[in-house]
């Protein structure tokens, strides 16, 4: 069965990487382990594009609605490459458009071009900002309605810097809004997991350029520090 919600309510999640095993036991009797060629955590690669000033960025920073991100994704265990546009639009709602494609490009082709202006309706000149890339580990509930990644050893890097989320774990709640509540929400807030805005592009980027426009983030950073010394 299918549970791709690809357009889908989303809701995060940060925690420090010693409560993962716990909370996995809490969570097997609801859910099933996505596995792909027998491995049950995946490796993602991922680049995301924007323009030289960051309007995708900014976007987010200034809490602009019907946002949007663009990024090349290749799940390394299926072997798929995708061209990957995603629309928060102003009803708090995640549409994610994708195309198929062969590798991930350090160069827009002219028809990604195009197929990027369709999905954002701007004629935008983007570049290529920087890498992420992480584990993930995907649960399904048995009614097919809601999927939860967990995405752990996360890194970044551009041509110059790099880093990591060092032992932050960030899981995401993905349903549809006609779903009934949340198994996962429920449990982890038996550890103190609550649910937090947060977005790995905005966060990586204001470590990988310090100089960056960043007040609205703040708070998360102080967040995210704590949480690593828990």
């Amino acid at each position: 069965k299918s549970v791709n919600l690809m357009s889908r309510i989303d809701k995060k999640f940060v925690f420090n990487a010693k409560l993962l095993n716990p909370l996995l036991n809490d969570l097997v009797n609801f859910y099933h382990i996505l596995e792909i060629n027998g491995k049950s955590i995946q490796l993602y690669e991922t680049l995301y594009y924007d323009t030289i000033d960051r309007f995708f960025f900014l976007q987010h920073h200034n809490r602009r609605v019907n946002r949007n991100k663009v990024r090349f994704r290749k799940y390394i265990d299926s072997g798929l490459v995708f061209l990957e546009i995603k629309l928060k639009n102003n009803k708090g709602k995640t549409i994610k458009n994708r195309m198929r494609v062969d590798e991930i490009p350090e160069i827009l082709s002219n028809v990604e071009k195009k197929y990027i202006k369709e999905n954002i309706g701007k004629n935008l000149c983007l570049v290529p900002q920087h890498r992420i890339n992480f584990n993930r580990i995907t649960l399904i509930d048995k009614l097919y309605s809601e999927r939860v990644t967990i995405d752990l050893n996360l890194t970044f890097c551009n041509d110059v810097n790099s880093g990591d989320f060092d032992n932050i774990i960030i899981a995401e709640i993905k349903k549809n809004r006609s779903s009934n509540g949340s198994i996962f929400q429920r449990i982890a807030k038996k550890y103190g997991i609550l649910p937090i805005r947060l977005s790995k592009y905005c966060m990586s980027t204001i470590d990988l350029w310090p100089n960056v426009k960043s007040n609205r983030f703040k708070e998360k950073r102080i967040l995210i520090d704590k949480i690593k010394k828990i």
